[in-house]
């Protein structure tokens, strides 16, 4: 390990990737969005460049997002956006190669997490690292996670919601589902279109989520404007929505991440199953901080749910404090040179 070998934390998610450093903290977080040209190829902006052109772009632009639900799924531009968020992470040091940690789901083959490695190799990184979420997660938490107790985890980002149990440093069991942000996001777009005929944008969707969205019904809704294309006339109409249409609209994806949860309990040892009544789950992610959402895994599985402090960077906080401790935490890092 020379002098100069800078190390660089990465949570790269499906919706926002996330750099942290060492002694520095959180130097980037901007969205996993690369605008691509179509005649040549090129990379024309990555981040928030990048996320104004979704919606905006002329045809000769694409903007890519090249991870779907948690894993790489346009290699090429995933590693164009990672040698783009190095270089920018490292300024003026950028001509030494960092060591990188990488987040991966849960549930990610073999074959999903050598592509991680690579592309993390490929645009300029000296070693990889390579740690499941949930662990980060309880890591950026501030659980113990070396202790011979259960803990569990439920980290729920743009594209997977990843759920363990963690015991000694160690996953005992854990599921990834599919299901998060994103698919919340549509649903809140097809209830819309289903509802009062309107096409919004995945952007619209996002905000009504933010702003109205709840887990469970509320007795003083919240409401909101939103303005969209009518489907019949074709012309820009707007409209008001209310917080308990939205819990309708998205209670199909709600269930799928509550079943996930439960299937975990399910397959937890009896000794840890105690201990997880005794501390709680935890939930992190940016998803996680749905209003109300606590209160709804409560209302299913009888444990009581807490939100992380700052659920947002518990993953990518989590890599900072397992860089510093690389020997810690070596159970649980798989690494490739």
């Amino acid at each position: 390990m020379s002098f100069f070998t800078p190390k660089l934390g990465i949570d790269l998610g499906t919706a926002n990737t996330l750099v942290f450093m060492p002694k520095k903290g959180i130097v980037l977080n901007e969205p996993s969005v690369v605008a691509v040209s179509e005649q040549d190829n090129k990379v024309l902006a990555v981040g928030n460049e990048a996320k104004h052109m979704i919606g905006r772009t002329p045809e000769s632009i694409i903007a890519y997002r090249p991870m779907r639900d948690g894993v790489i799924a346009d290699y090429r531009v995933t590693e164009a956006m990672l040698r783009y968020y190095f270089n920018k992470a490292l300024g003026k040091w950028n001509f030494f190669k960092p060591e990188v940690m990488v987040s991966v789901p849960a549930g990610v083959t073999s074959t999903e997490r050598r592509a991680v490695i690579e592309a993390s190799i490929k645009a300029g990184a000296k070693n990889a690292y390579i740690v499941k979420e949930p662990i980060l997660a309880a890591i950026g938490a501030g659980i113990p996670i070396q202790e011979a107790q259960g803990h569990m985890i439920v980290d729920i980002g743009g594209g997977t919601t990843d759920v363990a149990v963690i015991s000694l440093g160690g996953i005992v069991s854990s599921t990834s589902v599919k299901c998060a942000g994103n698919r919340i996001d549509q649903a809140i777009i097809d209830y819309v279109k289903k509802t009062f005929n309107l096409a919004i944008g995945d952007k619209t969707a996002e905000q009504i989520k933010i702003k109205i969205g709840s887990a469970v019904f509320m007795d003083d809704e919240l409401e909101m404007t939103i303005k969209g294309r009518d489907y019949l006339t074709g012309l820009p109409r707007s409209t008001t929505i209310k917080t308990n249409e939205i819990v309708k609209a998205i209670s199909k994806e709600l269930n799928e991440m509550i079943r996930a949860i439960k299937d975990v309990l399910q397959e937890t040892p009896p000794e840890l199953a105690s201990d997880i009544i005794d501390h709680g789950i935890t939930m992190t992610g940016g998803s996680s901080q749905l209003r109300n959402l606590t209160e709804l895994v409560y209302r299913r599985t009888g444990v009581k749910a807490v939100l992380a402090k700052d659920a947002l960077y518990c993953v990518v906080k989590g890599t900072g404090i397992a860089l510093n401790h690389l020997d810690t935490y070596k159970r649980s890092i798989i690494s490739k040179r």
